[in-house]
């Protein structure tokens, strides 16, 4: 699999990382590494409040490429930024399998965008381009019902024409990451107030900490 991406998206200020990753277990959970989540997540806690949420530049920097597409603020706020206010909320991370706690972890610690996704799910490569309006978008939990793609966004788009990733807000039934799943697609993105140096350490993290838990060996993309 190819990640392809369109000098366009970059020009809008999209810093971006894709990592491919092969013989993943994603069917165990190791204790260590439900007991390193819970504690990391804990020393985020103190201090986090929604000033200071909606105040951190990289925040920021995501609603500023949804300006720059002219997304609506309603229902599409920046993926980082809904986890932490859900772990402000609760007090703990929703667990929902070693690969999906691990990344939305350290999304939580980087305020970058995170996802994983099936590579196995995918068809031919991804692309990350501007959406033309004619993709098919199926979220997760969308019941394979597809929602209509304004064109003159941006989206990770495979080979199929299907969105697996709409900006960096909303991923997708199709390549959802299960217990089965073990090659693995992680995109890191960030915005202009990221530099790619930033982006490729935390991506550099994705791989190390994934494959010091879960095993495996990993590799950028792009």
């Amino acid at each position: 699999m190819q990640f392809i991406i369109d000098p366009k998206v970059i020009d809008l200020g999209v810093t971006i990382r894709g990592i491919e990753l092969t013989g993943v277990n994603n069917q165990q959970y190791p204790d260590q590494l439900k007991a390193y989540i819970q504690n990391e997540v804990q020393a985020v806690l103190p201090g986090l409040d929604r000033d200071q949420i909606k105040a951190d530049p990289i925040i920021q920097g995501f609603w500023d490429l949804h300006k720059a597409v002219h997304l609506p603020k309603r229902n599409n706020t920046p993926a980082p930024a809904t986890l932490l206010k859900l772990i402000l909320k609760r007090g703990t991370l929703f667990s929902i399998n070693p690969v999906v706690d691990l990344y939305n972890l350290i999304s939580i610690q980087s305020r970058l965008a995170l996802g994983a996704h099936d590579i196995d799910q995918i068809d031919g490569n991804v692309n990350l381009r501007l959406t033309n309006g004619t993709e098919r978008f199926v979220p997760i939990g969308a019941d394979n019902q597809p929602e209509p793609v304004k064109p003159n966004e941006y989206g990770y788009i495979d080979d199929s024409n299907e969105i697996i990733c709409h900006l960096e807000t909303r991923q997708v039934e199709k390549t959802k990451v299960t217990p089965a799943t073990n090659h693995i697609f992680y995109i890191v993105q960030g915005n202009q107030h990221t530099t790619q140096a930033y982006v490729d350490d935390t991506a550099q993290r994705v791989i190390d900490l994934t494959t010091q838990y879960l095993g495996g060996e990993g590799h950028f993309l792009n």
